[in-house]
């Protein structure tokens, strides 16, 4: 996630984003909740929903911690990965713009 995505969901508890498709859209947000210690997720229709402990996220913001990680049981034999991370400058040659992302802590790969 970009600063300023991080920097919107500790100040607003949410953010979503979508993707157009020919014939349809696709949403994913995340939304700060109170009371939970691990990352979880939904899907409705069309939209992924992460749920990310408000503790997490109100520190986030200001602190050093590059992400947050946790595998969401399904069945007795599988989970769902899910991994929230902060997005740093590349190191190598790229022309997409990464005036909002976070410093890479790696001067070199």
């Amino acid at each position: 996630m970009s600063k300023s995505e991080v920097a919107k969901l500790a100040a607003t508890g949410y953010l979503e984003e979508s993707t157009q498709f020919p014939c349809k859209t696709f949403s994913y947000a995340l939304e700060s909740v109170e009371g939970i210690n691990e990352l979880s997720a939904s899907m409705e229709t069309d939209k992924i929903i992460m749920q990310v402990p408000a503790s997490f996220v109100k520190d986030w913001v200001v602190n050093d911690v590059v992400g947050i990680n946790s595998n969401q049981p399904l069945t007795a034999n599988s989970s769902l990965f899910l991994l929230l991370e902060k997005d740093f400058v590349c190191l190598d040659e790229t022309t997409e713009d990464q005036g909002d992302n976070y410093e890479n802590p790696n001067k070199s790969c």
